[in-house]
């Protein structure tokens, strides 16, 4: 990944991330932030790595991929502009759950803990209006991600228990 110059305020403003930040805080962060460019089939990061930090997607298309136990890469997601991914190690400190490549070239802006723990310095408010858009989203996925489970394991019950007593016996 190539760094490139910082990202203007005006695009700040329109990533859900940074909602209710101040003009003065968005023009603190893209003093500090920077965007960095990704080829099409480059891994922003892989599963497993060590991780410090997040990213938002300005431009282009990511999907997120997952191991599955037989060692193969499953998409679980396909990211576009303005979305956020990498937070679970901002959040947590653990390695990276998933590996992020780009489906097409794409501009990711790096937020790194070093970067969260400045502006904790700089602004508490708007440090917390950021965890908070991240807690909020992270809670929207969990939701989506419920959903899907329960419908996976409906299809799957449905198609191989029975659906009751009795379920699957002829009536006499």
């Amino acid at each position: 990944m190539k760094t490139e110059l910082p990202v203007l305020a005006a695009q700040l403003r329109e990533i859900g991330l940074f909602g209710a930040l101040s003009d003065d805080v968005l023009e603190h962060l893209c003093k500090t932030l920077h965007e960095k460019r990704v080829g099409a089939g480059d891994a922003v990061f892989r599963e497993g790595d060590p991780a410090r930090e997040m990213y938002v997607l300005l431009e282009g298309e990511v999907e997120v991929l997952k191991r599955s136990r037989r060692g193969r890469d499953q998409r679980v997601a396909i990211l576009g502009p303005n979305d956020t991914f990498g937070e679970m190690s901002v959040i947590d400190m653990q390695a990276r759950s998933a590996t992020v490549r780009a489906l097409a070239p794409s501009r990711v802006l790096r937020i790194s803990t070093e970067d969260m723990d400045a502006l904790y310095r700089y602004d508490l408010k708007s440090y917390a209006l950021i965890v908070l858009n991240l807690a909020r989203d992270l809670s929207r996925r969990l939701r989506v991600t419920d959903g899907i489970l329960a419908d996976f394991t409906a299809s799957v019950l449905d198609e191989y228990v029975p659906a009751g007593p009795g379920a699957g016996q002829k009536k006499k």
